[in-house]
């Protein structure tokens, strides 16, 4: 009997190895793995971004837009500008060991998970550019390593947490552009920031924006269902294009994608309602052969089917004419009358620019609920697109001829236009790109206008976090310089083809500026060139790099002029053929 049971002992184990492994296979995803393809169930609609990710992979780590250190744990989300449409699932609070999530400039909406407080770990939060809504959660308040808190341009309500004051590490906060009521804290870190972290909430108060409060608090601080209540006529109101964008969300929830597309189109009028009642076109140039009624009959067919684009003020719709040409069209909701007088004013002086490295504002339709901007179309793209979605490779000779479209664009707004024009918000996603891969600057609309010399600075505060520069982000005084900032991190994305914000700095403290600075320290500064780039020459490289390194000088006055980076360019950098890029009629 134990000779018998000794000659089964070897088979024996290698049965329970084989049941083991066995047992490993179909254990599937790690616990990470599992959380992110819940994350991934609740996205109702995205640009395929998502498509990778497959359950049966042993772990998440080669996903698109997913990092982990060598245990195999997630440490960084970057879905960022994918068109990502649905509710944010909670499981995302499992990834314990995140350090960095970048959601930003999607179509996200519901609520703010609160289990993002079991985060701890987490240092970048990203979240700006959707349509998220309900209350920002304490929990955050639990985040210690936290240096980056952004949810601005969404639709919160209820008052800032208290325990926001408490994350020590925090450097940068932004809640603007949402619907936050009541009396901003000044406990703890909260005390720093000043209005650029607030701008765009009306209902909210305190010193940080230089707004007294009320004697009853409670009048200021809704809460509950009550808070709810208060904002849901407003959001109605302020964001119809929202509200219904959700409504269809919900029909796609509960009867699928046919019942969707079988029954949305009965009920759906696309911007008809935006036209009907009182519409008015206002075109500035002669040259196009339609009527108002004409362009009018187009725009109630637009609909979900015809968005190219969301950008930070708007959405963006393709409008095709019955004899072939197409135009851009971006829809801004009207949010108060200051809002409305403002762009009255603007759209004047716009129309009246023409340039050939700007986008060509043809006109725009003055309805009750919108402003419907005309531009002239371009079917390249955005260089966001071009840089970081599309897969295209563009050789030295394409990236120097777009940094220098772009570089043109920029210094006619600030040296040729009267009154000048400061952009304010140079970033890819608003460099466009015609079938040529020329460069034209564009979404320049809600710039300030420097009405006369004595006027250099205005203190509304824009842009896109990654492209400002540090004073700006101090003090929200823009000038010249602070665009010229943003067009120098706009050269460096377009040659290391990484964002302002890539998940490789951010880990490491750094941004795409402070990662070149710390090569240019050891003497490294080729290696900020993407690797995948052909026809890279040292006579043009180092010139570029020394502009872009002039370009975001921490101090604004070594900064050059947008009239002294073109020239530059062209004088050390496009030579031997500045005739491809010199137009000096243009300038």
């Amino acid at each position: 009997m134990a000779f018998f049971l000794k000659s089964l002992q070897k088979p024996l184990q290698v049965y329970i190895l084989l049941l083991c492994c066995l047992i490993s296979i179909c254990h599937g995803l790690t616990a990470d793995g599992e959380a992110l393809v819940n994350f991934r169930t609740s996205i109702i609609n995205s640009d395929d971004v998502l498509g990778q990710w497959r359950p049966e992979d042993p772990d998440p780590c080669g996903w698109k837009g997913v990092t982990c250190d060598p245990t195999k744990r997630v440490i960084s989300l970057n879905v960022s500008n994918h068109k990502l449409k649905g509710p944010l699932s909670p499981d995302i609070g499992k990834l314990d060991q995140l350090k960095f999530l970048d959601l930003h400039h999607n179509n996200f909406y519901g609520a703010v998970p609160p289990e993002l407080g079991n985060c701890t770990e987490l240092q970048g939060l990203f979240m700006q550019n959707n349509y998220l809504s309900g209350f920002i959660p304490t929990g955050l308040g639990n985040l210690s390593n936290l240096q980056t808190l952004d949810v601005s341009s969404n639709s919160l309500d209820g008052s800032i947490p208290a325990s926001i004051g408490n994350l020590r590490n925090l450097v940068n906060f932004n809640v603007s552009s949402n619907f936050l009521a009541g009396p901003i804290p000044t406990v703890g870190v909260l005390g720093q920031f000043g209005s650029d972290s607030f701008v765009g909430n009306s209902d909210l108060c305190g010193e940080q924006i230089n707004k007294l409060c009320k004697d009853d608090v409670g009048s200021q601080q809704p809460t509950g269902s009550q808070n709810v209540k208060k904002n849901s006529g407003r959001l109605l109101i302020s964001a119809s294009a929202t509200v219904g964008a959700l409504l269809l969300v919900a029909l796609m929830c509960f009867w699928g994608c046919f019942l969707y597309k079988k029954l949305g189109k009965n009920d759906v009028k696309g911007l008809a309602k935006d036209v009907i009642g009182g519409a008015s076109i206002v075109m500035f140039h002669g040259d196009l052969p339609y009527s108002s009624k004409d362009i009018i009959k187009k725009l109630e067919t637009l609909n979900e089917e015809h968005i190219i684009g969301v950008g930070g003020f708007g959405t963006v719709y393709k409008l095709a004419m019955d004899d072939g040409n197409i135009f851009a069209l971006k829809r801004i909701m009207k949010l108060n009358e200051g809002f409305d007088r403002f762009f009255e004013r603007e759209l004047a002086i716009l129309g009246s620019i023409k340039h050939k490295y700007l986008v060509n504002l043809r006109g725009y339709c003055n309805s009750p609920t919108s402003k419907l901007l005309l531009y002239d179309y371009l079917p390249g793209g955005n260089l966001d697109e071009v840089l970081h979605e599309n897969g295209n490779q563009l050789d030295w000779d394409a990236r120097l001829k777009i940094i220098m479209g772009a570089a043109k664009g920029l210094a006619y707004l600030h040296h040729d236009c009267s009154p000048r024009i400061i952009h304010r918000d140079i970033k890819a996603s608003n460099i466009l790109l015609d079938g040529n891969l020329e460069a034209r600057v564009s979404d320049f609309g809600l710039a300030k206008l420097l009405e006369d010399e004595e006027s250099h600075i205005t203190t509304i505060v824009a842009g896109t976090f990654g492209y400002l520069a540090p004073e700006y982000m101090q003090s929200g005084r823009a000038t010249e310089k602070t665009d010229v900032y943003s067009f120098g991190v706009l050269m460096l994305e377009v040659v290391s083809r990484k964002r302002p914000t890539d998940a490789l700095f951010i880990e490491k403290g750094l941004n795409i500026v402070g990662w070149l600075n710390q090569l240019v320290t050891e003497g490294r500064q080729h290696e900020i060139i993407d690797g995948d780039c052909e026809g890279v020459g040292p006579e043009t490289l180092d010139p570029l790099l020394s502009v872009a390194i002039q370009c975001v000088s921490s101090s604004p006055e070594d900064r050059p002029t947008m009239h002294k980076v073109v020239k530059t360019l062209e004088s050390d950098v496009m030579t031997p053929c500045p005739s491809d890029f010199y137009d000096s009629s243009s300038d």
